[in-house]
C-alpha cells in the first residue's frame, strides 16, 4: 500500500502513526535496519561494476548447485542401483542355500519320542545354524535375520526371531516390508535403518526378504541386511568435492568478471568524470588513450568530440562577445546623431504650426519615432551592461508604497485614455527593503503599463504584501490573459504575443526581458501567472535584505479572485437550483462595469484612499492556468521553500504556481 507520490510508503505511513498501536516502536526499528541499507542501496545503483560482479556470483552459485544436484542425484542412483544388483544376487544365493538345508537331516532333539526326531528343538537349531551359515560368507557385508511368520509365530520363544552381528531384528525389519513378505511370493526389498543390541551406531541399509519352510514345514521369513555405510561414504565424498569446486569456481567466476568489467568499467569512469569537468566548463580536459580496442577507439572518438565542444563553444563565446561588443558599441555611436537629430526635430516640431497639415503631421510623427528610437536604445544600452556584466546595484532601503505611487502617477494618462482606474491593496502599512529604487521603478511602470495597455479597459489592481523575509508586489489586470504556451516565452527580447497587435505605447520589446534581469540582480523573482479571458498577474518578489536568499513569497501567484469567481458561480448555480429560479446555466465570470465604481474624470489619482478593494470583489473569469519557467535566479529558493513562506503570508501557492506562468506582451 502506497500513499500519495512522493510520500513515504506503509512504512512511514498511516500504519505508522502516533495513534496507531506501536507505531513509534515500527518507526524506530525501521529507521533503525534502514540507515545502514541506504549507503549500501546507493552503492548499488552507482556502482555497475558491483551489480555485475553480484550477478555472476548469483548465477554461477545457481549453476553450480543446480549442477551438483544433477551430479549427486545421477552418482546416488548408479551407487544404489549397483548395491541392489549386488544384494539380489547376494541374497538369492542364500534364499536358495536355506532351501537345500531343508532336506539335510537335524542332528540334535531326536531323543524326544513324540516329535520323531523332528521337534521344535530341533528346528531351533535348524534356524540357529542357518542364519549362522549364511551370515559366515559375508563378515560384515551383510547381515542374516530369520523370523517367524504371522502365521505361525507364536509367544512361544521357540520360533522367536534369530539375527548375526547383533542385528535387532524387529527393529530393524519395517512392519510394512514384513507384511508384503508374509503376504506374497518371491523376493522384496527396501531401504531401513539396521540398529544393533550391543549400542552400536544405527547406519542405513537395504533389505531383501522372502517366505521359506523350515524343517518342520512351518513357515518363516528370512532376510538379508546389507550396511550401505560405504555408499553414503562414497556420495559423502563426491558432496564435498563437488562443493569445493563449486565454491572455487563461483570464486574464479566472480574474479574473472570483477577483471573484465574493471577493464570495461575504468574508461568508462574515467570518460564520466571527463564529462563532468567539461560540464563545468574545463575544456582542455581530455580521456588517456590506450591500445587499439574498442575502448580506445571510443577514447579517441571522446577526446575528439571535446575538442569540437571546444572549438564550437569558443566560437560561440567570441561571437557573443563579438555582438554584445556591437551592441555596446552601436548604442554608444548612435547617440551622438542621435542627439543632433532629436535638436534637429525639436525645431521642427516647434516650428510645425507654420506647416501646412501634412508636414506638421510629419514633424510629430518624425517627433514620436524619435522618442521610441530614444527609449530602444536606452534599453539597448541596458541590455548590453547586462549582458557584460556591468550591471551594479545601488541597494538602499526604500518604501516600496512610494515607488509604486510614482508609477502610477505616470501611467495616469494611459490609464485615463484607456478608461482604467488602478486600485492599490495593502498600502497601508510600510513595505521596506534594501532594493535600487531606479530598477524597481523600472520593473513596476513596465508591469503597470502592460496591464493598462492589454487590459481592455477593465481595472488594474496593483497589491503590496511583506511577510518573513520577502516583499512583494502583485499587477493584476482582466484582459486578455494567456494562451497555452506564451509562458515560456514572454521574457524573451523582442517577443510578442501578438504580432499584429498595435503598441498603443511604442514599446521596444525588451521591457520584460530588462525587468527579470533587475529582478535577478537583486536575488529576486518575477513571475506570471494568465489564464485566458480571465486575465492575468505579474509578481516580483524580493528580499527585505540585500543578498539575502528568498524562502517564498507573501503573495501568491495566482490570484484569489480567481479561485472565488469559480466558487461563487457555483455557489450561485447551487442556490438557483434550492430555490427554483431559472437558472439554465452559469456565464463564466466577467468584469461587470456596473458593479465598479465610474473612473474618474480627473486624472487627481487613480486609485482608492480607502480600505483596499476586496480581491474576490474582482472579476476573474474561468479557464486553465498558463504556467511557465522563466527567469529563475540560479541562486534562489524554489517551490517548497516559497510554499512555507506563502502559508506564513495567509496564501498557500502550489507548486505550478511557483513555475511561474507567463503573458504575452
Amino acid at each position: 500500500m502506497t500513499q500519495v507520490a512522493g510520500r513515504k510508503t506503509s512504512w512511514g505511513g498511516r500504519l505508522l502513526q502516533d495513534g496507531a498501536p506501536g507505531g513509534p516502536v515500527l518507526r524506530l526499528v525501521v529507521r533503525w535496519l534502514r540507515r545502514p541499507l541506504l549507503p549500501a542501496a546507493r552503492l548499488w545503483r552507482r556502482n555497475i561494476q558491483l551489480r555485475v560482479v553480484a550477478t555472476t556470483l548469483l548465477m554461477s552459485l545457481g549453476v553450480v548447485v543446480l549442477l551438483g544436484f544433477v551430479v549427486i542425484g545421477a552418482v546416488r542412483n548408479g551407487l544404489l542401483e549397483t548395491k541392489e544388483k549386488a544384494a539380489e544376487s547376494q541374497s538369492a544365493g542364500g534364499f536358495a542355500v536355506a532351501k537345500d538345508k531343508v532336506g539335510t537331516p537335524v542332528t540334535g532333539g531326536s531323543d524326544d519320542p513324540a516329535s520323531g526326531g523332528r521337534g521344535s528343538g530341533s528346528s531351533v537349531s535348524w534356524r540357529n545354524d542357518l542364519v549362522t551359515q549364511l551370515a559366515s560368507s559375508g563378515q560384515g557385508a551383510f547381515y542374516v535375520v530369520a523370523l517367524g511368520s504371522a502365521s505361525s509365530d507364536s509367544a512361544s520363544s521357540n520360533r522367536g526371531p534369530r539375527a548375526s552381528g547383533y542385528v535387532d531384528p524387529r527393529a530393524s525389519v519395517p512392519q510394512s516390508l514384513r507384511d508384503d513378505v508374509d503376504a506374497g511370493t518371491g523376493a522384496f526389498k527396501t531401504y531401513t535403518s539396521i540398529k544393533f543390541t550391543d549400542g552400536q551406531e544405527a547406519e542405513p541399509g537395504l533389505v531383501v526378504g522372502t517366505r521359506l519352510k523350515d524343517v518342520d514345514g512351518q513357515s518363516y521369513q528370512l532376510y538379508y541386511l546389507f550396511p550401505l555405510a560405504q555408499e553414503e561414504k562414497s556420495l559423502t565424498l563426491v558432496k564435498t568435492t563437488l562443493a569445493t569446486a563449486g565454491l572455487f569456481v563461483v570464486v574464479l567466476l566472480g574474479a574473472i568478471a570483477w577483471l573484465v568489467v574493471r577493464q570495461v568499467v575504468t574508461p568508462v569512469r574515467m570518460a564520466a568524470g571527463v564529462a563532468e569537468r567539461l560540464s563545468t566548463g574545463v575544456l582542455r580536459e581530455r580521456m588517456k588513450v590506450t591500445g587499439e580496442d574498442d575502448i580506445a577507439r571510443l577514447g579517441e572518438a571522446f577526446n575528439k568530440m571535446a575538442q569540437n565542444l571546444q572549438v564550437k563553444i569558443n566560437q560561440l563565446e567570441e561571437l557573443s562577445r563579438m555582438q554584445r561588443r556591437f551592441v555596446s558599441d552601436v548604442s554608444h555611436e548612435l547617440r551622438t546623431p542621435l542627439t543632433t537629430v532629436r535638436m534637429a526635430a525639436d525645431v521642427i516640431h516647434e516650428a510645425r504650426v507654420d506647416f501646412d497639415p501634412v508636414t506638421a503631421r510629419s514633424a510629430e510623427l518624425l517627433a514620436g519615432q524619435l522618442d521610441r528610437f530614444e527609449s530602444l536604445l536606452a534599453d539597448l544600452l541596458e541590455i548590453s551592461r547586462f549582458d557584460a556584466g556591468a550591471a551594479a546595484l545601488e541597494a538602499e532601503p526604500i518604501d516600496l508604497r512610494e515607488v509604486v505611487r510614482r508609477v502610477i502617477e505616470g501611467a495616469e494618462p494611459l490609464a485615463e485614455r484607456k478608461g482604467t482606474l488602478i486600485r492599490v491593496s495593502g498600502d497601508e502599512q510600510p513595505v521596506v527593503a534594501e532594493a535600487d529604487a531606479r530598477r524597481v521603478e523600472r520593473v513596476l511602470r513596465n508591469l503597470v503599463v502592460n496591464a493598462v495597455e492589454h487590459g481592455e479597459g477593465r481595472d488594474v489592481v496593483v497589491r503590496l504584501a511583506a511577510a518573513g523575509g520577502a516583499v512583494a508586489v502583485a499587477v493584476r489586470d482582466y484582459g486578455v490573459g494567456l494562451k497555452p504556451g506564451e509562458a515560456t516565452r514572454v521574457f524573451n527580447r523582442f517577443w510578442r504575443a501578438d504580432p499584429a497587435r498595435a503598441r498603443t505605447t511604442g514599446g521596444t520589446g525588451l521591457g520584460l526581458s530588462i525587468a527579470v534581469e533587475d529582478a535577478r540582480l537583486h536575488g529576486g523573482w518575477l513571475q506570471a501567472w494568465g489564464e485566458p479571458g480571465g486575465g492575468s498577474q505579474f509578481r516580483l518578489t524580493l528580499p527585505r535584505t540585500a543578498d539575502e536568499p528568498l524562502r517564498g513569497s507573501p503573495i501568491p501567484l495566482e490570484p484569489e479572485d480567481s479561485r472565488a469567481a469559480r466558487e461563487r458561480a457555483k455557489a450561485e448555480a447551487t442556490a438557483g437550483q434550492a430555490q427554483g429560479n431559472r437558472l439554465s446555466t452559469v456565464p463564466t465570470p466577467r468584469l461587470d462595469r456596473s458593479a465598479l465604481p465610474v473612473p474618474p474624470t480627473a486624472p487627481a489619482r487613480p486609485r482608492t484612499t480607502g480600505p483596499a478593494a476586496s480581491p474576490a470583489g474582482m472579476p476573474g473569469g474561468g479557464g486553465s492556468r498558463v504556467v511557465g519557467r522563466f527567469g529563475e535566479p540560479e541562486h534562489s529558493a524554489r517551490p517548497d521553500a516559497e510554499r512555507a513562506d506563502d502559508t506564513a503570508g495567509g496564501q498557500l501557492t502550489d507548486a505550478s504556481e511557483q513555475e511561474g506562468s507567463a503573458r504575452g506582451r
